[in-house]
């Protein structure tokens, strides 16, 4: 990928994106550029070819040939005009611009699991094809996004992947699908941004509710401490919370943990 051709499509005056850096590979994109987010400015894009230690939530790995994928992190400082109460809402945010903006640039229907997967079809069944890290910085917050692009079947990491040319998406150039991403994610931040983080003003949380597949589902969440708690799922509350009802008809909202799909309800 050209870095120059990126910065001339994506960073204008008034714009958010101040800078595109391109690498050839690296660790981790969040753990580079947080290390640097108090010297850069709001905006700033690094992009790897590959990624030899990318991470996903709860420390797990992730891993994919050299540019069979988008691997990238972006830094954001909502700083005094949203609440800091509200930038847990940065991840799903992230989540609903990435599913529109491959949904227009690929022709493929991207959905969403709480809190932070990309969920495409694959013959038939959902598999995961994208992930969503976002971490805090001092006065900022870093968003790392993986996507599996170009990935066989022998080339995935294990059998519940997938990938955007497995999903049989319209176009597979990175360069394209990721200014899509990119763009989709601008509007969204702007627009949030402008209503104080709002999320229902916004129009985020609805977004969200739309395009998440785990709402109407059957699920188990594993929780911090070892807990399990297993209901349907059935809404998405105003801090981003998970609102399960379990079988005795009680409402409860989970902010952290691991959701399994069990069955669909709907």
């Amino acid at each position: 990928m050209s870095a120059a051709a990126l910065e001339r499509a994506l960073v204008a005056g008034g714009g958010l994106w101040s800078s595109v850096e391109v690498v050839a590979a690296t660790g981790s994109t969040n753990t580079d550029l947080a290390a640097r987010a108090a010297r850069l400015p709001e905006g700033a894009v690094l992009v790897a070819e590959e990624q030899t230690a990318g991470r996903g939530r709860l420390d797990r790995s992730w891993v994919a040939p050299p540019r069979s994928g988008l691997f990238f992190s972006v830094l954001l400082k909502p700083g005094d005009s949203v609440p800091q109460e509200r930038w847990g809402w940065l991840t799903l945010l992230a989540g609903v611009a990435a599913a529109t903006g491959l949904s227009r640039a690929a022709g493929v229907d991207t959905a969403l699991k709480w809190p932070n997967d990309l969920l495409v079809t694959v013959n038939g069944e959902e598999r995961k094809t994208g992930g969503i890290l976002a971490e805090r910085v001092g006065e900022g917050v870093v968003i790392g996004i993986g996507l599996n692009v170009t990935l066989t079947e022998d080339e995935l990491p294990v059998p519940e992947a997938g990938s955007l040319i497995l999903a049989k998406a319209a176009v597979t150039d990175r360069e394209p699908l990721l200014k899509a991403v990119l763009r989709s994610l601008e509007q969204w931040y702007g627009d949030w941004r402008a209503a104080a983080g709002d999320p229902a003003a916004s129009g985020l949380q609805e977004a969200y509710a739309a395009d998440c597949v785990t709402l109407g589902r059957h699920v188990r969440a594993d929780l911090p401490g070892g807990r399990t708690l297993t209901g349907t799922a059935e809404a998405v509350d105003a801090d981003g919370r998970l609102v399960i009802r379990t079988a005795e008809d009680k409402h409860e909202a989970v902010g952290a943990g691991d959701v399994v799909h069990l069955r669909s309800v709907r």
